[in-house]
């Protein structure tokens, strides 16, 4: 028997490697024999390799689009005079576009969305339905933890509605309906007074206003200016709710040619721009769409656990954007495939936090 290793074996085991670049990051996770702080666990992150280092590149692209000035930049040929004085340069950001499903203010991310706005770390906010009504049925009762796996039919019986592992006695919305069906009425006498028809955003801030409660996000975004999108405003409680006025008193008018003009213009205004979307669906597509306007996003982070193989927006990672001009060509971006309720917070620690 020969004693001698085969060569072809030898020599597809043994495959010699190219040199490797000096530039080349090597893997490590964190030394948990030192002292780390939160800060230096999340740094750690970038070299742990999967989605951590998907995550420590979130936060590398958000606190770039923290830190940009138009200042940074040189001035260009074509530069508005409005945009030369260098205290103007100085003060101009990076206009922050923030989307999210409903289903993350009915988490305990609604505390985390809060802050960002009351803080005015974003420039405007794109939600859906539930996003809007559930942060303000959370005014008027409480949303609990519960358990993924309770009984459909029980709990239809005993009026609680499931919300993944989270449950809303139907009582909240019993309460939302009492609280928001006389403020339906002022708004329409106030369009037939005045002629002017409501938007679904200015029909956000004013709900902002009427529920003149801090534990609010619509609240601080209407105390800060910061315009609120909701294309599908319809498509829940809010809808129920709007469909029951139109018999009681029709006549109320959302105009959503408003809203689309306003946040493409917003969009297209802004000397730089910067997603960061949590979840899919509408919230994603009208931020990225929005985008297309001024050519695409200059930085992207989305977030969520949706998968591309069956041509989903939702789904669709960064580069599909780009292919779209949605999102720049030579912009910085990353997809976290996550549960935004994992990472999110330590995306936010990491980056607005520490303001």
């Amino acid at each position: 028997m020969s004693t001698a290793v085969p060569v072809e074996a030898s020599a597809a085991v043994l495959q010699p490697s190219e040199p490797v670049s000096d530039s080349a990051i090597s893997v490590q996770g964190p030394d948990l024999e030192k002292n780390l702080s939160l800060q230096e666990l999340l740094k750690s992150y970038e070299r742990i390799g999967f989605q951590a280092s998907s995550l420590g590149r979130a936060i590398d692209i958000v606190n770039r689009m923290r830190k940009w000035r138009l200042s940074d930049e040189p001035i260009s040929v074509d530069e508005s005079e409005d945009y030369l004085p260098p205290e103007i340069r100085a003060q101009t950001r990076c206009d922050i576009f923030l989307g999210y499903t409903s289903n993350l203010i009915s988490s305990g991310l609604r505390e985390i969305i809060l802050y960002l706005v009351k803080h005015k770390h974003v420039a405007a906010i794109v939600t859906t339905a539930g996003g809007i009504e559930e942060d303000f049925i959370k005014c008027l009762g409480k949303t609990y933890l519960a358990d993924f796996n309770m009984d459909g039919a029980d709990l239809r019986s005993r009026g609680m509605n499931r919300i993944g592992n989270l449950v809303v006695p139907n009582d909240n919305y019993c309460k939302f309906e009492d609280w928001l069906l006389p403020i339906l009425d002022t708004m329409l006498a106030e369009q037939q007074a005045t002629g002017e028809v409501w938007s679904p955003s200015s029909f956000i801030r004013r709900l902002g206003k009427e529920i003149n409660n801090e534990e609010s996000v619509y609240y601080w975004a209407y105390k800060n200016d910061i315009p609120v999108f909701c294309p599908a405003l319809t498509d829940g409680s809010l809808g129920d709710m709007i469909y029951f006025h139109s018999f009681r008193n029709p006549g109320l008018i959302l105009d959503i040619v408003r809203d689309i003009r306003a946040l493409n213009e917003l969009s297209r205004k802004s000397k730089k721009a910067g997603m960061i979307i949590l979840g899919g669906g509408v919230c994603k597509h009208q931020i990225a769409n929005a985008m297309l306007i001024r050519n695409g996003a200059d930085y992207s982070v989305y977030i969520n656990t949706g998968q591309e193989f069956d041509g989903s927006d939702s789904g669709a990672r960064p580069d599909e954007a780009v292919s779209w001009g949605k999102i720049r060509a030579d912009a910085e971006s990353v997809k976290v495939f996550a549960d935004a309720t994992l990472v999110f917070p330590l995306l936010v620690a990491a980056t607005f936090a520490q303001d």
